[in-house]
């Protein structure tokens, strides 16, 4: 299955939370949700905003930003593209 964002939506695979602090092995129960993740696709912007953002992307956003989706077993977020904070410059 193929997911393509409509308008000013983004699909975003979230960066996998630390399994290991310090040599401390965390639980998933207290894992952090991750606020960093990479763009996979992009929708085509409306009229009076244009995408900024595209596939590619390294980006943060808010701890509890998007709607998670599944597909093919593998967890993306969808988020409008005003709920991304920042693209991490490389």
């Amino acid at each position: 299955m193929t997911i393509r964002p409509l308008a000013d939506r983004v699909l975003v695979l979230p960066t996998p939370a630390e399994e290991k602090v310090g040599g401390i092995i965390i639980p998933d129960t207290a894992k952090e949700k991750p606020q960093r993740g990479k763009v996979v696709a992009v929708g085509n912007g409306t009229k009076d905003e244009a995408m900024v953002l595209k596939a590619g992307d390294e980006v943060l956003y808010g701890k509890y930003a998007g709607t998670e989706i599944e597909d093919d077993s593998q967890k993306y977020l969808i988020m409008r593209q005003s709920d991304v904070l920042a693209v991490v410059e490389k």
